[in-house]
């Protein structure tokens, strides 16, 4: 298993007194308050940024588990640094040696620049995508999280859940999302990566029964839901409970809300989010209730980019991507295709994309990142029950968002070919 790694650049000098005094305080923590870092993706070009040939550095590898001090991910604060928009770890209090797992030297070129370290390129690593902030929760997500619902709803063997999920938090994966009414998909998380609750955020939904001997959409019910989601996904804590795709008339039910809002008052959740679309959507937003929106937004489904999720970033909410790639429907023949991905096919057939046309399979690639491109999303969540596909869509999305152009002619031939029903589907 990997260990969650961040690194940090300082000069040999400074890790002798460190290593005298039995603790680390560079002046970064006394003049802004907390230690700089880095993942592995970023070292380099903040060592070209910021210590462009100096001698005798080191890197430290830093095992986040081990840390006392707060860490947070954060975006760069100093106007000089043109680095692409990305969240930056950093220790707010000094750093305990016991975290530290080695210091790997950083010789630089004879031009001043630096290069990897061997000891650290060599080094197995997750694939670098992009880490965002999930609004005001202050979550640091990786831009490609893993939605569990194909995994409950196909019962997929536990050994090739353990495989999936196993590789994918090895390979960057930081967000789980699942709800109560996955059949199986809670347990399958549980017994899988229930050890390595520390290295993902978990994200659940309640609201259906699903077996419980109460009433939908009831108070009774989110508190007996998330007691029996705690026991299944072997954990005490929810890092985002969410409502399950209610309508606007069952959010204004005052005790129903509150309900919700004393598991995170209670600590069973961190932050508390609705999961929904099109016009229940926007009314869950401007309720200044909820932490999070999770939406349908993709090629195929745009309604999300005008309606609810600019009200959402205006209010700091963190926006979640469900059906990202549009459940690939282009790939489906009019024979094969099932009733929930039909919706997306018929609606693919009439934009006509020419990166579908031109490239089938390779237009999931595009399809990702188009979404990943769209103003306010945090992170994307897609499902799958084989551990090559998502590798695969890690691979994509490790290529960044869509660039501009491309994404405008999407938008655009959007615009001029949806129809007015062509409203956000769950």
């Amino acid at each position: 298993m990997n260990r969650p790694i961040i690194l940090h650049i300082l000069s040999r000098a400074q890790w002798d007194f460190a290593k005298r005094s039995g603790t680390y305080r560079p002046p970064s923590l006394e003049a802004e308050g907390f230690i700089h870092c880095s993942t592995i993706g970023q070292v380099i070009d903040t060592a070209n940024l910021f210590y462009r040939a100096q001698p005798d550095l080191l890197v430290l590898r830093i095992d986040q588990r081990k840390l006392t001090s707060r860490l947070v991910f954060e975006a760069p604060v100093t106007a000089s640094d043109t680095r692409p928009r990305t969240l930056f770890p950093h220790l707010y209090g000094p750093l305990n040696l016991d975290a530290v797992i080695d210091a790997i030297e950083l010789p630089c070129a004879t031009d001043g620049s630096f290069r990897l370290p061997a000891a650290l390129g060599d080094a197995p690593r997750p694939l670098e995508m992009e880490t965002r902030r999930l609004g005001r929760t202050g979550f640091a997500v990786n831009v490609l999280g893993f939605g569990a619902s194909e995994i409950g709803y196909q019962n997929v063997a536990a050994g090739t859940v353990g495989k999936l999920l196993n590789s994918a938090l090895d390979a960057g994966l930081n967000v789980i999302d699942t709800a109560a009414c996955y059949d199986t998909s809670e347990e399958l998380i549980g017994a899988a990566v229930g050890h390595r609750r520390s290295d993902y955020l978990l994200f659940t939904k309640c609201g259906h029964a699903s077996g419980l001997p109460v009433d939908d959409w009831t108070p009774a019910l989110i508190e007996i839901s998330l007691v029996r989601s705690l026991k299944r996904l072997r954990t005490d804590y929810i890092d985002l409970l969410q409502f399950h795709s209610c309508a606007a008339g069952t959010l204004r039910d005052d005790d129903l809300i509150a309900a919700l809002v004393r598991a995170r008052e209670k600590g069973l959740a961190r932050a508390i989010g609705y999961s929904g679309d099109g016009a229940d959507a926007l009314y869950a937003v401007e309720t200044g209730v909820f932490d999070t929106l999770q939406i349908s937004v993709n090629i195929a489904d745009q309604e999300a980019i005008d309606l609810a999720i600019p009200a959402a970033a205006a209010r700091d909410m963190g926006i979640i991507a469900k059906r990202p790639i549009a459940n690939a429907a282009w790939l489906f023949s009019r024979w094969r295709i099932g009733d929930y991905e039909k919706p997306y096919w018929r609606r693919l057939k009439r934009l006509n994309y020419d990166f579908i046309r031109a490239d089938p399979k390779g237009a999931v690639r595009t399809a990702l990142r188009f979404t990943l491109a769209v103003p306010g999303v945090d992170v994307a969540i897609i499902g799958t029950s084989r551990p090559s596909r998502w590798a695969e869509n890690a691979a994509f999305a490790a290529d960044g968002a869509l660039p501009r152009a491309q994404f405008d002619a999407i938008r655009a031939r959007w615009l001029i070919t949806a129809k007015s029903d062509w409203i956000g589907l769950r």
